[in-house]
């Protein structure tokens, strides 16, 4: 059974796709932490990041610094935090969460966005980056 994330890459359930390559992947998360929050992916179904070989351990913040510009400037935060938690969905994966202070990265503040919000800010981040 493929998890959630690889049914995500391949198209079978719809997502937020910010940035892709053929290595990994980037979509905005359903029930973000602060708008713009941001889970970064390799495409290889792994469940664990620190078991991950190497070079796709070595590519992923690399792939996922590329998007931290347009999360800045979309949001306006003063910076974006990076969190591995690992647990929600057995695929290695690190969450990009735009924050102004330290409490900002609590899970506790998740909750579903409506499709038409991350709608829009999927075409705000695509757009910065494009610039």
């Amino acid at each position: 059974m493929s998890t959630l994330f690889t049914r995500i890459i391949n198209g079978e359930i719809p997502a937020q796709k910010v940035l892709e390559d053929d290595r990994y992947l980037a979509f905005l998360d359903i029930r973000p932490v602060r708008p713009g929050h941001t889970l970064v992916i390799p495409k290889i179904e792994h469940d664990y990041i620190f078991t991950l070989d190497d070079e796709t351990l070595a590519g992923l913040l690399p792939f996922a610094r590329r998007v931290v510009p347009a999360l800045e400037q979309v949001t306006g935060c003063k910076r974006v935090g990076v969190m591995v938690a690992g647990l929600e969905v057995p695929h290695a994966h690190v969450h990009l969460i735009p924050m102004n202070a330290i409490h900002d990265l609590n899970f506790a503040h998740a909750k579903e966005t409506p499709t038409e919000v991350l709608a829009a800010m999927g075409d705000q981040v695509r757009a910065a980056l494009r610039d």
